[in-house]
């Protein structure tokens, strides 16, 4: 006979735990759970029998896997947590006593605890940090953006700050910026590093405020790992492409508003450039390394004569000079004129390299005083293009108003006449191009460059549309009306142009009413009569024949969708309950965006309506 289980003991009860029981088993506070879970990267679970996992009871709770909670139980910084709070109580006695010595020895020893660890389990490549940098990256350029008050420190600020610019510094340095979107909840942008897509969110330069009914604990707790995973990223990043970590930055630069020019990067030196990089040994009083061993090697190879003694070079001798090879090609035996061309190494790199990178290599901009300097000086200088401000934006500036190289204006605001130009100013204004911010965003979407035209100061832009891969179907404002809707604006510009004439003739003519009843048609009785009537009205046999044809087609898709709507249902009636669910939210989402592309159809017909009136008037 098989053990009898206990309820409780086993099954959903088991494997689940309440948050409040596994709070006791952890014996810790809810802030300190919370941090724990956001950490550890625990989230509460959802059983599939919530009375079975909760031993009977029915009230609302949030489940935890139990085996979840026994690792948190092993955890370091529980421990530290648990000092904190032992940290605490004495710091409060010892400041009630008054015992002021014993104080400033515990404050000094206080316990603190660290997140290396934590990143190195939740992330065991660098791909996967990198993978997973996107909430990080949003979070630091929002915080950077606050302000510092009770609630958020202003150091915590400060050091984003200055984690948002090392991200920037290394994209600009890179140039892996590939698209870039100005929506209503900020600019986003989106990069290729190590082979990983990465988008991240900047909100606007515009005076922020904590909203009162936000955990800031909570945000602040994320904000934590955010900051040392960045940290163990950027270190990597930097150091892989050979540069100092982290860079040093001008204090009298950041403090007149310098931004990232700020900082500047700073070429790595390996410490191991003065040591001997392979062995060496002592023979017959010389020193010879790994480096002479293999010029020797390759000597003796390239040598014809088998019996030559070769003597190993002396550690001061001048070192051999490695030609790269260089491939020959010989001609085919088939067809001799024709040479062999095959790719090295050395061709490819001569090839020329993709030129989205170096889009506004060729080009100088100048910053309008109320275009955004750090958006736009981020992306003009990612792909390699220069670009300056005036004075009140900030210091940092490499060039003036008056410098000649300069090719576009960035500006954004209406057309002013100034009468009182200088034969010099108006000259410069007519060799440059002033075009509207949008202009440099949909250059680097397209992946080219633009026509000013469109964009020139003043005109009415075109449509700003997201470059990250829209659903298919969605409504683009560029691409014109399909044919059916281009037919149906015809057709309501005849009826609108004749319909003067359509009011005078209040009789149907025989023939439109002979053609009408066979399109309408249905049954064969019914195209008898029309038949009938279309010969009464002298109508030819093969017009009816048409309009009869069509009149089937149209019976036919319509019995086609019937049956598919009749299908559809038997479908449903076999799915469960959820599965039905989920697909009446999936077909009413369909439905929906189908009723708001017909709207914003429709109101670009009527658009294009008003401006041929206008164009006619």
């Amino acid at each position: 006979m098989g053990r009898m289980k206990q309820k409780g003991k086993a099954g959903a009860a088991k494997a689940y735990m309440t948050r409040s029981v596994a709070m006791k088993k952890l014996q810790c506070s809810l802030a300190d759970f919370r941090r724990l879970c956001i950490l550890k990267g625990i989230f509460p679970r959802e059983p599939r029998n919530r009375k079975r996992a909760n031993k009977g009871s029915t009230a609302p709770a949030s489940f935890y896997y139990a085996k979840d909670i026994a690792y948190l139980a092993h955890e370091p910084v529980l421990k530290k947590l648990r000092e904190h709070k032992a940290f605490a109580k004495k710091l409060a006695r010892a400041l009630g006593r008054g015992e002021w010595s014993s104080a400033k020895s515990l404050e000094e020893n206080k316990p603190v605890y660290r997140l290396d660890h934590i990143i190195k389990e939740r992330y065991p490549t660098f791909v996967d940090a990198v993978r997973d940098i996107d909430d990080a990256l949003c979070m630091i350029f929002l915080f950077a953006s606050l302000p510092s008050d009770g609630r958020v420190a202003p150091s915590l600020i400060e050091n984003c700050s200055r984690l948002a610019s090392e991200w920037q510094l290394y994209v600009m340095h890179t140039q892996a910026l590939r698209k870039t979107f100005l929506s209503i909840k900020g600019v986003y942008y989106q990069a290729e590093v190590m082979d990983q897509t990465v988008t991240w969110l900047v909100p606007y330069q515009f005076t922020q405020n904590i909203p009162p009914d936000v955990d800031v604990r909570v945000m602040l707790t994320f904000l934590e790992l955010y900051q040392t995973l960045l940290g163990f990223v950027f270190f990597k990043l930097y150091t892989d492409v050979g540069l100092v970590y982290p860079p040093p930055r001008d204090t009298e630069k950041d403090d007149s508003g310098a931004g990232v020019g700020a900082f500047r990067l700073q070429e790595a030196t390996s410490s191991q450039s003065t040591a001997p990089k392979g062995k060496s040994v002592e023979v017959d009083g010389k020193r010879i390394s790994s480096k002479d061993v293999r010029q020797t090697i390759k000597t003796i190879a390239t040598t014809s004569d088998d019996n030559v003694d070769v003597d190993m070079p002396a550690a001061d001798s001048a070192p051999i000079e490695e030609d790269e090879e260089e491939f020959v090609s010989h001609p085919s035996t088939s067809n001799p004129e024709e040479a062999a061309a095959l790719p090295t190494l050395k061709t490819l790199a001569s090839l020329p390299q993709s030129g989205s990178s170096k889009l506004f290599a060729p080009y100088t901009f100048w910053l309008s005083r109320e275009t955004s300097r750090p958006i736009f000086e981020f992306i003009v200088r990612s792909f390699g293009g220069r670009i300056g401000w005036p004075a009140s934006s900030g210091s940092g500036s490499l060039f003036d108003e008056t410098d000649e190289s300069i090719t576009h204006v960035i500006i954004d605001r209406p057309i002013v006449e100034t009468p009182h130009l200088t034969e010099e100013e108006k000259e410069r204004r007519r060799r440059r191009k002033y075009v509207q911010p949008q202009w440099v965003v949909d250059c680097i979407n397209a992946g080219k460059i633009l026509l000013e035209e469109p964009y020139l100061q003043g005109q009415t832009l075109p449509p700003h549309l997201s470059p990250f891969g829209d659903r298919a179907g969605a409504y683009d404002p560029t691409i014109a009306l399909t044919g059916q809707d281009a037919t149906m604006e015809d057709e309501e510009v005849e009826e609108n142009a004749v319909g003067s004439e359509a009011d005078e003739e209040d009789a149907v003519p025989p023939e439109q009413a002979a053609l009408k009843a066979a399109a309408s048609a249905v049954d064969e009785a019914a195209l008898r009569t029309a038949e009938l009537q279309a010969e009464a009205a002298g109508i030819d046999y093969d017009t009816f024949e048409q309009e009869a044809k069509k009149s089937k087609k149209k019976a036919k898709k319509a019995v086609v969708e019937e049956e598919g709507e009749g299908e559809q249902e038997m479908n449903k009636m076999l799915m469960s309950n959820k599965q039905r669910k989920l697909y009446e939210r999936m077909k009413y989402g369909e439905r929906k965006r189908a009723v708001e592309r017909q709207n914003l159809e429709q109101k670009k017909r009527t658009l294009e309506k008003a401006k041929k009136r206008q164009a006619k008037a």
